[in-house]
């Protein structure tokens, strides 16, 4: 049976992953300042969380992702970081404007789509270094078009 999980849960689950890279514990208050929401509402989340197994916290500790936790929280990172570059590198979008707009697509794509997507960002990266400048010719292609209004 697969279980359905929440974009704001995947956005919990890749934020301790973040926060634990940056300062090795994650606490209550820590995820608050990366959401810029109240604690109560942290520890509502996390505690559906716990309840699935996606997190380990004792009373007023540390929060810590599972096995699971830690596989869905890397996958998100992944995505969103992938999206990101393209959207900021390839379709030459500001970052703050990519950094958004991933973190929206990731959620919303059937899975079948955004794994195209994904594998594209791969292939292109990966040709890129290999071939022609895909960003410069594609960048004229936008001026192009917008010269052309």
């Amino acid at each position: 049976m697969i279980e359905h999980i929440t974009s704001s849960q995947e956005d919990y689950l890749e934020a301790i992953l973040l926060i634990q890279k940056e300062k090795k514990v994650v606490r209550v208050k820590d995820i608050a300042e990366y959401f810029i929401v109240k604690g109560s509402t942290v520890n509502e989340t996390l505690n559906n969380l716990k309840k699935r197994g996606y997190i380990i916290q004792e009373k007023y500790g540390y929060i810590e992702l599972t096995q699971k936790g830690t596989r869905i929280a890397r996958n998100v990172y992944r995505k969103h970081t992938l999206l990101t570059k393209f959207i900021q590198n390839i379709l030459g979008v500001s970052a703050k404007t990519a950094e958004d707009d991933a973190c929206k697509i990731e959620h919303h794509l059937s899975k079948e789509t955004l794994d195209n997507i994904l594998h594209f960002i791969e292939f292109t990266d990966r040709e890129l270094k290999r071939k022609y400048d895909i960003k410069k010719n594609f960048h004229e292609y936008i001026h192009t078009k917008l010269d052309s209004k």
